[in-house]
């Protein structure tokens, strides 16, 4: 009998940019794969664990299986540890089909914040439809969404909390993990939405001192904003080894703070009582809307040259083709509002402009024309995202996280679709904007519908199904934590 070693399929050491497509998914490649800079490092560790691992994958050994996980991922070879075969994942003989809630609660991501990024998105567009679109009790179902919203966030919170409370092991491995990290920015996302809809429901409501915390809640979500968006891609820089060939949109993600900052200050410079702080919430909106638009432009060539050179990504990762449609379309609502309330924040002989009227007119008129460009970027990804699901809708995609990228970044396409309407005075693009939030909203419903359908399913909240499965030389403990044996009581 030959060795796990060598009955696997190990594909020929062919350049990158000649591998073939779709069979790795996104995945960060491994010690395993011949082409890895490490490979012959490990090979003699290799070697000497295939005794064990022959042991183990051996027939009648019993290995019970769970659902697939990105192709291409290598089996483990140590006793009681997952092994991964192809497309699918293995965990040992004896494994529960029950675990009890603290131990699912482990594998609580940083990806669950996607939930409030996409409640707050649909609350962030319900308060953008134009008021000739509007009716009675639309502003109480944006209310409605935004209360819920704060719900998600904070309960999210207390889920994640207590997973790192049960199992502080997995505090450091979710910033380290090749795919769970590139979604802890998701968290200041989130803030940012709900600090979004806060001036959208609140503040003409509230009293002057919610437009005081508000100023000082933009300076400190900005901050936030930069500090973990250079922070994450330092981590993933410094630890990880990324290839063109493996890569998806999810590597815009921790960009995506940076790009709540400019809508942020779109809505809250309409607000803002006093000249100067107007003027400094735009200068530093525009800034840091700019400095995220760019990082994240910078990731769609190679997005595009992914594309060109290895197809469209393995089906359960298309959704995350949506989060390309985010950056043109933030960018695009944020600059067109700010643009629009430059009147107000500019004061009299601006820069010895002379006229500020006139610089604030010319300043609209450019930032206008620009963003129709920008707008037309986002629907043309967005067209591209769709058209990417064709082969999705006829098959069986089991549920992922990934899921609510159907729902956050059209937010942003639909709210620039209503600021462009706005800024060319367009009927026919807000009656489009109108529709898609109604499609949008349906489609909320639906995402959150299978989002509690797979935790009942445990087709999520389960180990080897989430953002934290075995991948990128990062080996679960599940089995060896909770001292499983084939005799061992089911809970």
């Amino acid at each position: 009998m030959t060795s796990s070693t060598e009955s696997r399929t190990i594909p020929p050491a062919l350049p990158r940019h000649l591998r073939q497509p779709g069979e790795d998914g996104y995945r960060t490649p491994v010690i395993e794969d011949p082409e890895h800079p490490a490979h012959h490092r490990h090979r003699n560790v290799r070697s000497a664990r295939s005794s064990s691992s022959q042991a183990l994958n051996s027939p009648g050994n019993g290995l019970l299986e769970m659902s697939s996980l990105s192709p291409g991922q290598t089996p483990h070879s140590e006793k009681n540890q997952p092994s991964h075969e192809g497309d699918r994942c293995y965990l040992p003989e004896g494994f529960p089909k029950n675990l009890s809630w603290s131990q699912r609660l482990k594998h609580t991501t940083w990806a669950y914040f996607t939930v409030t990024m996409a409640t707050g998105g649909i609350a962030n567009v319900v308060a953008a439809v134009p008021t000739s679109y509007r009716f009675n009790g639309l502003e109480v179902i944006g209310t409605i969404f935004f209360l819920l919203n704060l719900v998600f966030y904070i309960a999210i919170w207390i889920m994640i909390g207590l997973r790192f409370y049960f199992h502080p092991r997995t505090f450091k491995s979710s910033f380290t993990h090749p795919t769970e990290s590139l979604f802890a920015p998701a968290t200041v996302v989130s803030f940012g939405t709900i600090l979004i809809n806060i001036v959208q429901y609140g503040l003409d409501d509230a009293g002057p001192w919610l437009s005081k915390a508000a100023y000082a809640l933009f300076w400190l979500n900005a901050v936030l904003a930069i500090t973990l968006s250079v922070s994450i891609y330092l981590i993933l820089w410094s630890t990880q080894y990324f290839s063109v060939a493996n890569m998806t949109p999810i590597w815009i993600f921790p960009a995506y703070p940076l790009l709540i900052v400019g809508p942020f200050a779109g809505v809250l410079s309409s607000k803002m009582s006093t000249q100067a702080e107007n003027l400094t919430i735009i200068i530093a909106g525009f800034t840091v809307q700019g400095v995220g638009f760019l990082v994240a432009f910078s990731i769609y060539a190679a997005f595009v040259y992914r594309l060109m050179t290895q197809k469209l990504p393995q089906e359960s990762l298309r959704p995350g083709m949506f989060v390309s449609v985010g950056p043109s379309g933030f960018t695009v609502a944020g600059t067109i509002n700010m643009a629009a309330n430059i009147r107000s924040a500019l004061p009299k002989n601006y820069m010895d402009a002379g006229d500020s009227e006139l610089t604030a007119q010319i300043i609209q008129v450019v930032a206008n024309w620009i963003c129709l460009w920008l707008w037309g970027l986002a629907v043309w990804f967005f067209l591209i995202a769709v058209g990417a699901h064709y082969s999705c809708v006829r098959g069986n995609m089991s549920f992922a996280m990934n899921w609510f990228s159907f729902i956050f970044p059209n937010t942003a396409l639909i709210t620039a679709t209503f600021a462009v309407a706005k800024a060319f005075n367009s009927p026919a693009i807000n009656i489009i904007g109108s529709v898609m939030t109604c499609l949008l909203i349906l489609a909320w419903f639906f995402v959150v519908f299978m989002m509690f359908r797979a935790i009942y399913l445990k087709q999520i909240l389960w180990p080897q199904k989430g953002e934290d499965r075995d991948e990128g030389g990062f080996h679960s403990e599940d089995a060896e934590s909770l001292s499983i044996s084939a005799e061992s009581p089911q809970p």
